[in-house]
């Protein structure tokens, strides 16, 4: 059974909306800015913020919420429940008109890395201070992970499998994936899938500063800071968002004429087993989940023309990354002559397409799979590899054409989105160009 993407929602340091976005994306925009006054003790004071305005691509919580409901979403709900109706919406999908039947066969798989860590920080220190009657009634609600997938089920009032995920960073592609699995297991037709997340809080700032994860050389000039690939990387941008994708069994789809962006031919996920922060060092992981995806689509690695690396900025992680990509697509991979029955004479000899949106973008953690995940869909969508940001020299020596600027691909069929997480947790996903 093949699974589609018929709608894309986006809450992201870029604005809102997935074509907004897009096209901020090809323009080489990029949305790290200074946090503010309370991270100026800080080594890393910049982050990927959420515009807030009255625009339409910019943030204002009442346009989405009445203000009484706010106490009980948390900001992260917030962002996915706005990303899932602007998704909805795109896809022309209304929950609404769904008979009692049909909702149990439309889901929700959506997750969060860290979920509500202003609710703990804040209960925390007002526990400690007032003691028991200062903590909020509301804050298990908003501190479970799961309660992003709930709230959205809530609202749209759908019963059908309601999965959230919590793998770091991880938790968007795992969400993508699961979600498309159980389209494929006839668990149900139509799934409402992805991930968000807010993390800038001085608390995770602080704890990813001390981990010695964040990019500290670029505090007076934070548009420079996330550089993947880069030769001066130092580390990764914090941001926060949402981003959300109707998936739905091609069958259901062209029932309802509905637009398709692209096919999900592949998932791939796997295990480092080997350190709690840093990636494998021969790239194992990373080299099994993209492996696991391209076996799953049954297709060559000479068939896939762009991937859309996870790459944050880091000085390991993104050449360890980059050498498990040229390990599985250089054309003397011998994985290269593994092709499809459909193209067993098609060979390509070019390097692997490769960048990184984390350069306009940033980090977004639990969300930043869901995110490149709808960017790997509007390649595909409109045949243009994206750029890379800030790549102006790399010291990475691998044989992968990495993308600085963005680049027409009209023979661009398949597409492959990494993303890998804190506990090496590692997943894949590879698109196809949807041709009616």
């Amino acid at each position: 059974m093949s699974v589609v993407v018929t709608g894309i929602g986006v809450v992201s340091p870029l604005g809102l909306g997935i074509h907004h976005v897009w096209s901020q994306i090809l323009a080489k925009r990029s949305a790290i800015v200074h946090l503010g006054n309370e991270y100026k003790q800080f080594p890393s004071q910049i982050g990927g913020k959420i515009p807030i305005g009255n625009l339409p691509e910019e943030w204002d919580s009442k346009r989405y919420f009445a203000s009484a409901n706010l106490k009980r979403l948390p900001l992260f709900c917030q962002y996915a429940l706005a990303a899932s109706r602007m998704a909805l919406n795109d896809a022309c999908y209304e929950p609404q008109r769904l008979t009692k039947s049909e909702r149990r066969r439309v889901g929700v798989a959506v997750g969060s890395g860290i979920g509500g860590i202003d609710a703990a920080y804040e209960n925390s220190v007002a526990l400690h201070n007032h003691g028991y009657k200062k903590v909020s009634p509301y804050f298990v609600p908003n501190l479970l992970v799961n309660m992003v997938a709930g709230h959205i089920s809530i609202e749209t009032g759908l019963t059908g499998p309601n999965h959230s995920v919590s793998t770091a960073c991880t938790t968007g592609a795992h969400s993508i994936g699961d979600a498309a699995n159980f389209i494929k297991l006839g668990y149900a037709d139509v799934m409402i899938a992805g991930s968000s997340e807010a993390c800038l809080h001085p608390i995770s700032v602080a704890g990813f500063g001390r981990a010695r994860s964040l990019a500290t050389e670029f505090n007076d000039s934070p548009k420079d800071a996330s550089r993947p690939f880069d030769s001066k990387r130092c580390g990764f941008v914090i941001a926060e968002g949402a981003a959300i994708m109707i998936l739905e069994s091609e069958e259901h789809a062209l029932r309802r004429n509905a637009k398709i962006y692209a096919k999900l031919e592949g998932y791939g996920l796997s295990a480092d087993a080997y350190h709690v922060t840093a990636p494998h060092s021969q790239g194992e992981g990373a080299f099994n989940a993209m492996k696991m995806a391209i076996e799953r689509a049954r297709i060559s690695p000479s068939e896939v023309g762009y991937v859309n690396a996870h790459a944050t900025s880091t000085l390991i992680g993104d050449d360890i990354e980059a050498k498990a990509i040229e390990r599985i697509f250089s054309v003397n991979s011998p994985l290269a002559n593994e092709k499809s029955e459909e193209t067993k004479n098609y060979v390509n000899e070019s390097r692997i397409a490769v960048s990184s949106t984390k350069g306009a973008t940033g980090h977004l953690l639990g969300a930043s799979g869901s995110l490149e995940a709808a960017f790997t869909v509007m390649a595909l969508s409109e045949s243009t590899i994206p750029p890379t940001l800030n790549l102006e020299s790399t010291n990475i020596d691998a044989d992968v054409d990495f993308v600085k600027e963005s680049r027409y691909a009209p023979n661009l069929k398949y597409a492959l989105t990494n993303s890998f997480g804190f506990g090496g947790t590692n997943a894949s996903l590879l698109f196809k160009k949807y041709n009616p």
